[in-house]
């Protein structure tokens, strides 16, 4: 076999080969932005499904709000509140076992905040 072929051919499958990795890495790329895209509407709809819900249930949204800032800065002192999303709400049968999780976006990063039902009160659960 003559030199110039084996050349040849050692090109095209380096070629071939650079060109399958640099697919891989593209699509591996494309798929985590849609993993991320993904991520945030599955949130965004969860947090929709809580506020349903406890809008569905009476509870109402200020108290709750207003017990969730108190518990945040109970444990983050002094940390300025940017964001406060209803994630999740547990309803379960009475009212001394319901709960409601929120999320709190502050300076220092997202912390979850869980409350309890306490007769007409929310508070936030210990050790959650």
């Amino acid at each position: 076999m003559p030199t110039w072929l084996v050349v040849v051919i050692v090109v095209f499958v380096a070629l071939v080969v650079i060109l399958f990795a640099l697919g891989v890495a593209g699509a591996k790329r494309h798929r985590r932005g849609q993993d991320a895209a993904f991520r945030a509407q599955l949130e965004e709809a969860n947090a929709a499904l809580a506020a349903a819900r406890a809008a569905d249930r009476g509870w109402e949204r200020e108290r709750m709000e207003s017990a969730a800032r108190a518990a945040h800065e109970t444990r983050h002192p002094g940390a300025q509140v940017a964001e406060l999303h209803l994630v999740q709400v547990v309803d379960r049968p009475g009212t001394e076992h319901d709960q409601a999780r929120f999320r709190v976006v502050d300076t220092h990063g997202e912390h979850d905040i869980l409350l309890g039902r306490r007769g007409d009160e929310w508070v936030e659960v210990a050790g959650a």
